[in-house]
């Protein structure tokens, strides 16, 4: 019989991977957590408000949390990225980009999601120099700069906020006169003085001189000078390492999982924003309970 080195392996590092971890130590169960990111994205936020029990703090600090809660339980991590998974018969195999390979009865999949792109003129060739996806990344670039951030959910708004007290003026461009973000984000956005809303628009083009982008044009023809944008826009699901199973997903490319986690592939469980659990409420409360619920589910089938 082959050796099976874990009872459950968790892919990626964050804020549904860790508590799949804690939950499946305090489970007894052997598990390793292989993520490159620690943390993954929450961890670059410069502040979180909406996380029960934390008034506010950074990202970073509430992940490092996490993550300290899982070794304590017991969980092996490991910071490396996932080449693939595969499944022989009843269990898995999980090869890292360095070709370590490890073996488990149960796999927890917590990948996150790809930034989309405004897929406008200039905007790939810039990426990098005055195009961003991560506003607490690239803060220092944006310094007493006049911006532009797109979009209108709520990472647009909650970034628009940080970087108000950081850059000169912020334009919040938007393709609608409403917000699909929480109303407490909205006002806030608007109580700012040195953010400037700009609705009905598109950006349409990057235009720059030789050191600095300078304007961007909207699809109206109007034109807004700055020095950065900010592109943060809802973000597509990141499963290339699974798609080898043709694991069942839905139109937005997330993972079908059932009221337990588990996906159309027996003994493997998805949780995070990949999935179509939780009404797609991309929260991290919602990310840690569909993880620790995951590791839960996993325990009764091997129990």
């Amino acid at each position: 019989m082959e050796k099976i080195d874990y009872d459950v392996i968790i892919v990626w590092a964050g804020s549904a991977w860790y508590p799949a971890g804690m939950y499946a130590s305090r489970y007894k169960l052997s598990n390793l957590i292989i993520g490159g990111q620690p943390g993954g994205a929450l961890a670059t936020s410069h502040k979180v408000e909406n996380y029960p029990g934390v008034i506010s703090a950074p990202g970073k600090e509430i992940m490092d949390n996490f993550k300290e809660h899982a070794e304590v339980s017991g969980s092996k991590i490991l910071q490396e990225m996932v080449e693939k998974v595969e499944k022989h018969e009843n269990h898995f195999h999980i090869t890292t980009t360095t070709w370590k390979e490890f073996k488990a009865k149960k796999v927890i999949v917590a990948t996150w999601n790809n930034h989309r792109h405004l897929w406008v003129k200039w905007e790939k060739e810039f990426l990098g120099k005055w195009v961003s996806y991560c506003a607490t990344c690239d803060w220092m670039f944006f310094k007493w700069h006049d911006i532009i951030i797109a979009w209108g959910w709520n990472t647009a708004l909650t970034e628009a906020l940080y970087l108000s007290e950081i850059a000169n003026k912020v334009y919040l461009v938007h393709r609608r006169d409403t917000f699909r973000a929480e109303d407490s984000w909205v006002e806030k956005v608007k109580a700012k003085e040195n953010i400037e809303l700009v609705l009905n628009e598109e950006v349409e083009e990057i235009t720059w001189d030789i050191l600095w982008m300078t304007w961007v044009n909207l699809k109206s023809g109007k034109t807004l000078k700055a020095t950065w944008i900010f592109v943060a826009i809802w973000t597509l699901p990141n499963t290339g390492i699974i798609d080898n199973l043709d694991l069942k997903k839905d139109s937005e490319w997330c993972l079908i999982v059932d009221q337990r986690q588990e996906t159309s592939v027996s003994g493997l469980y998805a949780a995070w924003d990949v999935t179509t659990n939780s009404n797609k409420f991309k929260q991290t409360i919602m990310s840690a309970a569909e993880g620790c619920l995951a590791a839960d589910s996993i325990h009764s089938d091997l129990m």
